[in-house]
C-alpha cells in the first residue's frame, strides 16, 4: 500500500492516541486550576484573619504559627503554578508538532490537488467530455468512463474539502497555541510575585524564630502548656461521651461498654454518616485548619511534640458552627479551657464542637445538615476565634480531614 493511502489511517490512529492524552490532560490541568484557585482562596483567609487580629498584642510565638501557615500554603500554590506552566509547556510543545504535520500535509495535499487540476484542464483542452464518452469501443465501455469521470470529480471535491478541514483544523490549533502562551506568561508573572511576598514573609519569620531560639526553653515551656490544656480538654471530652455511652445504654437496657447498642434506626443513619465519608461539609463556612489530627512535630520549635484529638479551625470573629450531618444533640456541656461543647450523635458516630461561647441547640434536639450549632468563641488576648472540632465512632478518635471535603 502507498503511503499516500496510509496517511488517513496513520492521521485517524494519532488523532485517537492525541484524543487520549488530551482528555487525561484536560483532567490534570481542571485538577491544578482547582487546587490552585483554593490556595489562593487559603491564602486570602489567612491575611484575612492575620488583619482582623492586627490590633491584639500577639506573642511571637503566634506570629511564627500564622507566618508559617501563609508561607507553607504559598509554597504550595508556588508548586501547583509551577506544575501548570509545566503542562501548559508540554501542549504548547504538542501543538507546535501537530502545526508542523498539519501544515505538511495541507501542503502535499495542496502539491496533489493542484497536479490534478491541471491535469484536469489539459485533458479537457486535448478532447472534450462528449468526444471521450463518444469515442468508446462499446457500451460498457462509455459506460466505465462515465463512471470513472464522476469519480474523477467526487475524488477532486474530496480534495478540496480535505484542504479546507486541514486549514481550519490549522488554524483553530494556532489559535489555541496562542491562548497557552498567553496563560503560561500569566502564570509566570504570578509566581513571580507570589515569590517575592514568599521572600518578604521568610525574612520576617526569619528575624522572628532568632528571637525565638535566643528563648527556645520559655517558648517550650509556653507549647507544653498550651499543649497540657488541650490534653485536660480532650481527657474531658473523653469522660462525657463515655458517660453518654453508658447512659444511652442503660436507657435501651443494654450492658454494653464504650459502644452504642444501636437500633435499626439508628444503624441506618450510622451508615448513611459512613458513606459520605470524605464529602461532607466543614463545621464553619470558612476556615483554615491550623492543627491537625495527631501527634506532630510544633511547627516552629522543632523539639516539642503536640497532639490533638481533633482539627483546631481558626475563623472569622462571631462564626457559627452548624451541624456536618443530621442527627440528635447528645450532650452540651461547659469544658475548661474550651467554653462550651456541643455533642452530635449520628448512630454510633459522634461530631463534637468544642470552644463555643453560645450555644443555639439544647439536648435531645434533632439538628438537620448544616444548622447552626452555636457561636465561635473568640479569645480575648490573641483575637483568635478557634473551633476544636472532633469526629468519634464509640471511643475511636478520628482524623476529620478524612471525613470532610478537602480539609
Amino acid at each position: 500500500m502507498k503511503l499516500r493511502n496510509l496517511l488517513p489511517h496513520l492521521f485517524l490512529l494519532l488523532f485517537i492516541i492525541g484524543g487520549n492524552y488530551t482528555a487525561q490532560s484536560q483532567n490534570t490541568r481542571e485538577d491544578l486550576e482547582q487546587r490552585r484557585l483554593e490556595l489562593q482562596q487559603e491564602i486570602k483567609k489567612i491575611n484575612s484573619l492575620r488583619s482582623s487580629n492586627k490590633q491584639q498584642e500577639k506573642s511571637v510565638l503566634t506570629q511564627v504559627e500564622d507566618l508559617d501557615r501563609q508561607i507553607r500554603t504559598t509554597e504550595n500554590l508556588i508548586k501547583v503554578t509551577n506544575q501548570q506552566a509545566n503542562l501548559l509547556t508540554r501542549d504548547i510543545n504538542s501543538n507546535t508538532n501537530k502545526i508542523q504535520t498539519l501544515r505538511k500535509e495541507l501542503e502535499k495535499l495542496k502539491e496533489d490537488y493542484g497536479q490534478m487540476i491541471e491535469k484536469s484542464y489539459k485533458s479537457k483542452s486535448q478532447q472534450s467530455r462528449v468526444m471521450f464518452l463518444l469515442s468508446s469501443e462499446s457500451f460498457l465501455q462509455a459506460y466505465k468512463r462515465l463512471q470513472y469521470m464522476k469519480q474523477y470529480a467526487n475524488y477532486r471535491k474530496t480534495q478540496g474539502d480535505e484542504i479546507q478541514l486541514r486549514t481550519v483544523e490549522l488554524q483553530a490549533i494556532n489559535t489555541n497555541l496562542l491562548s497557552q502562551k498567553k496563560q503560561k506568561e500569566k502564570l509566570i508573572v504570578e509566581n513571580r510575585e507570589t515569590r517575592a511576598q514568599l521572600e518578604k514573609n521568610k525574612q520576617s519569620q526569619q528575624a522572628l524564630i532568632k528571637n525565638i531560639r535566643q528563648k527556645e526553653g520559655q517558648f517550650a515551656s509556653e507549647i507544653r502548656k498550651k499543649q497540657q490544656e488541650v490534653n485536660a480538654i480532650d481527657k474531658k471530652i473523653d469522660e462525657i461521651i463515655r458517660a453518654s455511652i453508658a447512659a444511652a445504654n442503660k436507657e435501651s437496657g443494654s450492658t454494653a461498654r464504650d459502644v452504642y447498642t444501636l437500633t435499626p434506626e439508628a444503624k441506618a443513619l450510622a451508615a448513611n454518616f459512613a458513606s459520605n465519608k470524605g464529602k461532607l461539609p466543614w463545621p464553619v463556612r470558612s476556615g483554615i485548619v491550623v492543627r491537625r489530627f495527631g501527634s506532630q512535630p510544633h511547627p516552629v520549635v522543632k523539639t516539642v511534640t503536640v497532639n490533638s484529638n481533633g482539627v483546631h479551625i481558626e475563623t472569622e470573629s462571631g462564626a457559627q458552627a452548624r451541624a456536618i450531618f443530621s442527627g440528635t444533640v447528645s450532650e452540651v456541656q461547659a469544658v475548661p479551657g474550651a467554653n462550651k461543647a456541643v455533642m452530635v450523635r449520628h448512630g454510633d458516630y459522634l461530631s463534637i464542637y468544642n470552644n463555643l461561647s453560645k450555644v443555639q441547640v439544647k439536648k435531645g434536639d434533632v439538628v438537620s445538615l448544616g444548622q447552626d450549632i452555636g457561636e465561635v468563641a473568640t479569645n480575648s488576648s490573641s483575637g483568635k476565634t478557634t473551633l476544636y472540632f472532633m469526629i468519634y465512632k464509640n471511643m475511636d478518635k478520628l482524623d476529620p480531614s478524612d471525613w470532610i471535603l478537602r480539609m
